[in-house]
Order: structure tokens, then sequence, then C-alpha cells
């Protein structure tokens, strides 16, 4: 009988499925790039949920980030730590941090907030993370390799 078999049929869908995966990780830098961008968005959520959580209760709120450590904490009780193969920057107000060695962020009652930047990276892949002084508003993505630093 002329045609495929099932076995044929299904080893044909399993290389193509591996072969679209592939390509998807190089062109987005892999495994290290979707590291880079997970713990970017993970970071501008819990900015974006400790400003929320200033505007709703009334109290002035603040997001802490060591550095040197990786590790956040967030309103709430919220807190984590950034995968150990990413460096941390952190450039803020400093009259808002109690320590040299930690970048703190403060929210206020109206959604302002003390400002600051925070940038991941990974070899030379950069994920910046800013938040506006005056509206509070925290804004993140990528960041060309000749627009770094």
């Amino acid at each position: 009988m002329a045609g495929m078999s099932l076995l044929e049929m299904l080893l044909v869908l399993a290389l193509m499925a591996a072969i679209g995966l592939i390509a998807a990780m190089a062109m987005n830098g892999g495994l290290a790039g979707m590291r880079l961008r997970s713990a970017g968005k993970e970071v501008a959520a819990q900015l974006r949920h400790t400003r929320t959580q200033a505007v709703v209760s009334g109290v002035p709120q603040r997001f802490s980030i060591d550095p040197r450590t990786r590790r956040w904490q967030a309103a709430g009780g919220r807190d984590g730590q950034l995968p150990a193969a990413l460096a941390v920057r952190f450039a803020g107000a400093r009259q808002a941090q109690a320590r040299t060695d930690e970048g703190v962020i403060g929210f206020f009652e109206d959604g302002a907030s003390t400002g600051g930047r925070i940038e991941l990276s990974s070899g030379s892949a950069v994920w910046r993370v800013d938040v506006s002084w005056i509206t509070g508003e925290v804004s993140s993505g990528p960041v060309r390799a000749d627009a770094a630093r």
C-alpha cells in the first residue's frame, strides 16, 4: 500500500517541533534570554504592585533590591531572588536608601515615586526597568546593545 504510516507522520511532526523550538530559542537569545526577560518582567510587576498598594492603602510603600545578592522585597511581604546568572545595577534617589548597598524606590499615596532604574544583564543583553519619579509609572523592556549604559 502506498502512503505514510502513523509512525512516520509522528516522526515528521516531532522533527518539525524540535526544529521550531531550536529556531525560536536562537531568535530569542536562548535560555539565558528567556531568564532575563522573565526576571525583568517579574521586577516590573512587583514595582507596579507596590505602587498600587501605596495608592489603595493611602500609605507610602517601598520596593528594595540588593544588587549584590539579587534579592528584592516588595509591598505586602512579597520577596524573591533573581537568577544567579544575572547582574543587577540600580540607580535611584540616595535619600530613599537606608543602606548604600541596596536600591530603594518609594511610592507615595498619590502614585508618585522617588524614581529609579534597575538594569538586569546577562552577557551583552540588558533588560531595563524604569520608574518615573513624577508619575510612578513603571516601564520595562530590552535595551539595544548600542544604547546600554
